[in-house]
């Protein structure tokens, strides 16, 4: 594509798309510190808690790739703006919530607007950046993911602190309304050429993602064995078995899974879903890590993951002019490779490291992550056709979704059974359930033991994300294409 043809407004274009991915990403984690005052407040249960958080992510997770489809056939930016309208009316709902079932109720409506929102912003990327500058631009939006990881809990402390836990969904309202503004100022509309719609995939992929990832949150807490376990799972096996055969027999299939015939698709799919097990580890562990055994407040620990933000913003600005020399393949296992030391590194911290130790591990992260991240998506949007724009963000948003339950879930399942292990047998049971309980009985002795065994537990824990991730690198070294290979590969024919 030459200069003439490019958009003259794309950077700005990028900079709505950028706006509109944050607020997502914000709330998602500003949401962390103020569950404490939730519970004060609304006379929260941990099963209210609970569902606080799972109801943004089932009701997400489960419209992603019938979002993805409807803005490829009615429209990316319409799409996009009506999610944001939602996800902003939904977060007023949740702001004056009076119980926790309206907040929970809000919660899920705040799933639907970014489920709305997320295929959307990708799509509108690939479709308005030709291949020499894509890489630039997913760079700087995988970069503004990071910052609102970071960002979220400095900004949720803040706030909570200062005017209460409402906050956290009310600052949504005006930058929701910034983005809109400008989407409809800025942007062009775009969207695949018509075609049936498929109501029938649409309906089975629901089902079956959102059983699948509600079997996912609740495997910690009911185990694999239990009947309601074994329920969701079955269900979703059934679903996405009668989905992915319907999409292969159906003349106008929503998801046209022949994508996974191209290798940098399936890899750098299959690459960022392991990646995401192994980052919803790092952030399961090291929160706790951070305010349990170091004992920093909310506010501290958001601020100590800084380090993460800056490598990864770094890295990605020069990632992006490395990768179109190396390629994705070589990128994406390099970061991973930095991704699995830097969980090495956070193996064998102590109870009693330093903050200059912490932040210097977690830089190790940002860099593994800067690299590897924006090559992953970069491969697998590559391949996709831009007619099918949509809903191959709405694959890589799934993918990404359902990698990050995935990971707190088994990841939680090792660190739990590790901790209580490594606890004296003697102790009270909730002090070796949980380092919070433990803490709270106050007893130097048992503080002290729930340090060690929390410091031992992570270790074991960081150990096996390591290998996972190193997994991740293999997957990607061994299934998406080398940069020659890929230079000379077509998008599939969907």
């Amino acid at each position: 594509m030459s200069d003439v043809k490019r958009n003259p407004r794309r950077w700005l274009i990028l900079g709505v798309l950028c706006l509109s991915t944050l607020v997502l990403t914000v709330d998602n984690h500003v949401l962390m510190v103020a569950i404490p005052a939730l519970v004060r407040d609304l006379g929260a249960d941990s099963q209210d808690i609970q569902w606080v958080t799972d109801a943004y992510i089932l009701a997400c997770a489960g419209l992603l790739l019938t979002a993805g489809s409807l803005s490829d056939r009615y429209g990316r930016r319409r799409v996009m703006v009506i999610g944001l309208v939602v996800f902003g009316l939904a977060s007023l709902v949740a702001a004056y919530a009076t119980s926790p079932g309206q907040l929970i109720a809000g919660r899920a409506l705040m799933g639907v607007g970014s489920a709305l929102v997320l295929p959307s912003t990708l799509s509108i990327l690939i479709t308005v950046f030709d291949d020499e500058e894509r890489r630039m631009a997913t760079s700087a939006w995988s970069a503004v993911l990071m910052l609102g990881m970071v960002g979220g809990p400095i900004l949720g402390g803040t706030l909570v602190t200062s005017f209460g836990w409402g906050s956290v969904f009310l600052v949504n309202i005006p930058i929701a309304v910034v983005a809109i503004i400008a989407a409809l100022a800025l942007m062009p509309e775009s969207k695949a050429p018509a075609r049936r719609a498929d109501p029938v995939g649409a309906v089975l992929s629901v089902i079956g993602l959102t059983a699948l990832v509600w079997a996912i949150i609740e495997l910690p807490v009911t185990g694999l064995g239990h009947r309601d376990t074994l329920i969701r799972l079955g269900v979703a096996v059934v679903a996405l078995v009668a989905f992915a055969i319907w999409e292969t027999r159906t003349s106008a299939p929503m998801v046209p899974l022949s994508l996974y015939r191209q290798r940098d698709f399936s890899g750098g799919s299959f690459a960022l879903v392991l990646t995401q097990i192994g980052l919803a580890g790092l952030v399961l562990v090291l929160t706790q890590y951070l305010q349990f055994v170091l004992g920093y407040t909310p506010t501290e620990a958001g601020t100590a993951m800084v380090p993460v933000a800056l490598a990864t913003i770094l890295t990605n600005a020069f990632g992006a002019t490395l990768g179109r020399r190396i390629g994705n393949r070589t990128m994406t296992a390099v970061g991973l490779t930095i991704l699995a030391c830097g969980f090495a590194l956070l193996a064998n911290l102590s109870p009693d490291s330093e903050f200059v130790l912490v932040a210097a591990i977690l830089a190790v992260f940002g860099i593994g992550a800067g690299l590897a991240q924006p090559a992953a998506v970069a491969a697998l949007m590559s391949t996709v056709p831009e007619q099918h724009a949509g809903v191959g963000s709405a694959v890589n948003d799934t993918m990404q979704q359902a990698g990050g339950a995935l990971g707190v879930a088994i990841l939680g399942s090792v660190f739990a059974g590790g901790y209580t292990a490594e606890m004296p047998a003697g102790l009270p049971e909730k002090a070796r359930a949980s380092i919070g309980d433990a803490l709270a009985l106050g007893d130097p002795g048992i503080t002290h033991a729930a340090r060690g065994a929390f410091t031992s537990a992570m270790a074991i824990t960081c150990w096996a994300t390591a290998g996972l991730v190193l997994v991740a690198a293999a997957v990607a070294l061994l299934v998406m294409k080398g940069r020659s290979a890929a230079a000379q590969s077509e998008p599939a024919n969907v």
